[in-house]
């Protein structure tokens, strides 16, 4: 697994989440290259839903700027190795 600790910038889920959050972000770096951005995003996607219901979208990069709404309790935006990640769920209208 990766070394390394990663720090989150601004969430509102529950704790339990957040853990999965970076684990599945971890993981996925273990799984993919670093640069293979788009990889690295489904797997957590697909573990997200399949563990929280369809509906999760994650974006991962090194620079991106973004607008959204999302349902409360599903939001992470994190650094873990030279990448962030951006993690939630939509909202329904």
């Amino acid at each position: 697994m990766l070394e390394g600790k990663g720090l989150i910038e601004e969430t509102d889920m529950p704790m339990k989440m957040q853990i999965q959050a970076m684990a599945s972000a971890s993981h996925a770096l273990d799984l993919y290259d670093v640069l293979d951005c788009k990889s690295i995003a489904s797997h957590i996607k697909k573990d997200f839903d399949n563990t929280y219901g369809s509906g999760w979208q994650c974006v991962v990069g090194s620079k991106f700027g973004c607008f959204f709404t999302h349902s409360k309790g599903s939001f992470i935006y994190f650094t873990l190795h030279t990448l962030n990640f951006l993690i939630f769920k939509a909202a329904s209208q």
